[in-house]
């Protein structure tokens, strides 16, 4: 059976008592003059084996810019010779980075942004630029799966977009050989 909450004067008398550490209370007063039992918050989940969790990181990690861009950047960037720089950063900064992201993370059971805020409460800027990074990185994937899946539907035509050069897109400067 439900109490209703008590008269304003009650209810004061009681704030004083609780925040005195006399008198503590289970229920909580909400506007249809019920008294509410608070809400039990479900425990934060654990990974269940450690090849889980390994697989898990390595799905987020190994996403389609590593094949499609990767090559390209190498071209780019003077072919083999790219590869001096990637490997000396990627041993010195890439990696310990990776290691001390994820160890904290497991330590602390938090999220990106407050496990730097456990740390030291002005730490978490880093959370909010590492996620500021990820949201940046996620809208050029996005676009690049946008153009993937516009490829696939347009091939499903008979007349190919990109087989004649008669489209309102194509420039004037348009040589076909």
């Amino acid at each position: 059976m439900q109490e209703h909450c008590p008269s304003i004067k009650k209810r004061v008398r009681r704030l004083k008592m609780t925040t005195n550490g006399m008198r503590g209370s289970g229920a909580v007063c909400v506007p249809n003059g019920y008294a509410q039992k608070p809400k039990e918050v479900e425990g934060r989940g654990h990974w269940g084996t450690k090849a889980e969790f390994i697989l898990t990181v390595m799905g987020a990690i190994i996403g389609p810019g590593n094949i499609w861009r990767f090559p390209y950047l190498c071209y780019k960037n003077g072919g083999g010779v790219f590869f001096i720089p990637y490997i000396l950063f990627m041993f010195t900064c890439g990696i310990p980075l990776f290691f001390l992201e994820t160890a904290l993370g497991q330590y602390t059971s938090q999220g990106g942004i407050t496990c730097w805020r456990q740390i030291c409460p002005l730490f978490q800027g880093i959370g909010y630029a590492s996620h500021l990074v990820i949201a940046f990185s996620a809208t050029s994937y996005i676009i690049i799966l946008a153009w993937a899946v516009f490829y696939l539907f347009s091939s499903f035509s008979s007349d190919l977009p990109w087989a004649s050069c008669g489209n309102y897109w194509n420039s004037g400067s348009f040589v076909w050989h």
